[in-house]
């Protein structure tokens, strides 16, 4: 569950625009209609490009494609975006829980920076009408595990539903805290949820520094303390993750070149949640969720080919093996 959105791409050169826009290279930042339609603007220049996105909704989409299950509970406006939103996770399967409402379809413009970095100007558009109220016990029946984007945090009512409903169905509720600025802002409501509701919780090193204030190895023993599964991701170094007394760090192979680190976190949940499903050890777990990630930094965007997903099962069935 989480906020339907079209991600719109562009590679810089240089990140003197993130400084025009007062954007701050690597955050996400809430933007108004105003200043979306000023980037809209720039971008029409730069040769942009166009994918379904959204936290959650990558997450999704990677899980269909490994032939996983999966749904997704978010809203769309009535529009070309919308249209898109919808027909892509028709494609792949998604049972799909779309509300639809008079805003906009939510856009998250993506600058690229040459480093690989992602900074993301967020118009939530219909995105953000989606309230407590639309949410229904039925969308969350049926499933082991709903994830849930930390940017729905900023709707108290609405993630706490949520939460509750997938508890009430029986589900584990997963949370991936989003960003790190969005967790300094509402820490308490995030300790609270983590505390009281969430099993499995996904955070970024910076994330998890602005949760706990500590360094990644204490930050997993703090969090793990509050929760069944602790992940925190750790980039280029890799991931830990603890559940109880069982605790692992699973180095990330090395990348020859970076090209965009869009959704490396969601595509990291993915795979990490396909093994939990799959019953999987948690070291399987972080591994399958390592091939998915160092996969999709070698693209722009988090479209992967069909012959890319291919080798991507293949292999995790050689893991598996192994």
């Amino acid at each position: 569950m989480g906020n339907a959105l079209v991600d719109v791409l562009v590679t810089l050169k240089d990140d003197s625009l993130l400084g025009e826009m007062n954007l701050p290279k690597g955050s996400m930042q809430l933007i108004d209609e105003n200043k979306f339609l000023t980037i809209k603007d720039k971008f029409s220049t730069m040769n942009p490009h166009k994918a379904t996105g959204g936290s959650a909704g990558n997450t999704i989409l990677a899980l269909a494609c490994l032939g996983a299950n999966a749904g997704f509970i978010g809203k769309i406006g009535k529009d070309e975006f919308g249209e898109y939103f919808k027909k892509n996770g028709e494609k792949h399967g998604i049972d799909l829980n779309l509300l639809s409402g008079d805003l906009p379809t939510g856009v998250a413009s993506t600058f690229i920076s040459p480093d690989g970095e992602r900074t993301f100007g967020t118009y939530l558009g219909a995105a953000a009408a989606m309230k407590a109220s639309d949410l229904t016990q039925d969308m969350f029946k049926g499933y082991s595990y709903v994830y849930i984007e930390g940017y729905l945090v900023q709707d108290h009512e609405l993630i706490l539903r949520a939460m509750q409903l997938s508890k009430e169905a029986g589900a584990q509720v997963c949370l991936d805290m989003a960003s790190y600025n969005i967790v300094a802002e509402d820490l308490d409501f995030f300790d609270m949820l983590i505390t009281k509701y969430v099993d499995v919780v996904f955070a970024n090193e910076e994330e998890a520094r602005a949760y706990t204030g500590k360094e990644p190895w204490e930050a997993i023993n703090e969090i793990a303390s509050k929760c069944s599964v602790a992940v925190v991701k750790l980039g280029a170094k890799g991931s830990c993750v603890k559940k109880g007394t069982e605790c692992i760090k699973l180095e990330t192979p090395p990348v020859k070149k970076v090209v965009d680190t869009t959704g490396a976190g969601d595509f990291y949940a993915a795979g990490f949640l396909y093994g939990l499903t799959c019953g999987y050890s948690l070291e399987k777990c972080c591994a399958i969720g390592t091939i998915l990630a160092t996969q999709v930094i070698q693209v722009v965007g988090t479209t992967l080919s069909k012959k890319k997903w291919d080798e991507i099962k293949l292999n995790i069935e050689e893991l598996l093996q192994a």
